[in-house]
């Protein structure tokens, strides 16, 4: 399997030329393309262009986007594909390899406070960096009141392996997912942060029902552990159950069903090897007792990125679907749900042949990607009419 296989691929675009920083023109035109499917023809629309490697992308209640760049800048998609200049007071990234502007997610309770939540890597001491969380106030064409509340310690050296998504639950915790810096032994010490699923509450300060609270050789933001490099997350609205997607070494990409306490394995059993062929050192096989299987397996990585889920939409051929981005094959991958079980597995996109890092899913059951690439773009995809 060819390295690509790994998100590592691109771990020098971060440091190509940012957009510029003017606003941008809408594209002068935003041809759809009719691509095929398992279910029929879909409807392919170009809403934007000219991002510097796009990261994250969160629906405004007013119709239009905001889109992270990994190099560092926030920026507005109107739903006309205008693309603004960047916005103001952002925190400062360590923009390096896969580090930047990651995720960005609205609050809950969004449409009072107009507060939004942004992960990214966030440069330390002597060129280390870490995960971080922060969130703050949307005000035209600013973040106000910028308020970091995570950070992952200690911060670490290294270009890799920063995840990071942020999911809410309906009882107001915050979920941070994230990797292991590529030291894969960090992602078992329960003394440090990497490699961890983190559980909040909204303004940062640990639930006291999480599950390693009181433990003196433990982190008390830790609900998970053993994780590699957790690029997606999402909720599933029918259940209210998070699931994350993970990148496995050189084969082995996952998707768990994260719970409390329980250990997800890396780097003791894992299904993949390192990229230069040889076994992972650390590793003991498949399987171990006490360590969680995957939920979902791949064992040749399409390196999955961002994921959402599409429910609700009975007349939809896509209702009770699980869209993850994938990386390496260049690609979307739709699952098909029975409840919890993955019965069914499809690519689209394939045509287009960029990097899909995101996915969302609009209220009207359309699905939104968008692509890493020096040219990032968002594309709206509409599924086939059911008959």
């Amino acid at each position: 399997m060819p390295l690509a296989a790994c998100d590592s691929s691109a771990s020098g675009d971060a440091a190509k030329g940012a957009a510029p920083a003017a606003a941008q023109a809408a594209p002068a035109s935003q041809p759809s393309q009719t691509l095929a499917s398992a279910k029929g023809q879909i409807r392919v629309t170009r809403v934007a262009s000219g991002l510097d490697h796009p990261w994250s992308l969160a629906f405004l209640p007013d119709g239009a986007m905001l889109v992270t760049e990994r190099s560092g800048q926030l920026r507005r998609v109107g739903a006309d594909g205008a693309v603004s200049a960047p916005i103001a007071g952002v925190p400062k990234v360590w923009a390096a390899g896969q580090g930047g502007l990651l995720d960005v997610v609205l609050a809950p309770d969004f449409a009072s406070s107009r507060r939004i939540y942004l992960s990214y890597a966030e440069p330390g001491d002597n060129g280390t960096a870490g995960t971080a969380v922060a969130y703050g106030t949307l005000s035209g064409d600013t973040l106000a009141d910028v308020k970091v509340i995570y950070r992952q310690e200690p911060k670490l050296e290294g270009p890799n392996h920063f995840g990071s998504r942020i999911v809410f639950d309906d009882a107001g915790h915050v979920f941070i997912s994230q990797g292991e810096r590529n030291q894969r032994p960090t992602a078992q010490d329960l003394g440090k942060l990497q490699g961890k699923l983190v559980r909040l509450n909204l303004d940062g300060s640990v639930p006291q029902d999480n599950p390693f609270v009181g433990r003196a050789d433990a982190r008390p933001e830790i609900y998970s552990y053993g994780h590699r490099n957790m690029q997606g997350m999402a909720r599933d609205p029918r259940t209210g159950k998070i699931w994350q997607s993970e990148h496995g070494p050189r084969g082995g990409d996952e998707i768990n069903l994260p719970e409390a306490g329980k250990n997800y394995g890396w780097p003791i059993i894992t299904y993949g090897i390192n990229y230069s062929g040889q076994p992972i050192p650390e590793a003991e096989g498949k399987a171990k007792d006490g360590m969680e299987q995957p939920y979902h397996l791949w064992e040749k990585s399409p390196g999955v990125s961002g994921m959402a889920f599409l429910t609700g939409k009975a007349d939809s051929p896509w209702n009770d679907s699980l869209f993850l981005g994938a990386l390496a094959e260049r690609n979307l991958i739709r699952l098909t749900l029975d409840g919890d079980r993955i019965v069914g597995e499809e690519r689209l996109l394939n045509e287009i042949g960029e990097r899909v890092r995101d996915v969302r899913v609009a209220a009207d059951g359309s699905v939104y990607v968008l692509t890493d690439e020096d040219d990032g773009k968002v594309w709206r995809i509409e599924a086939p009419q059911a008959p």
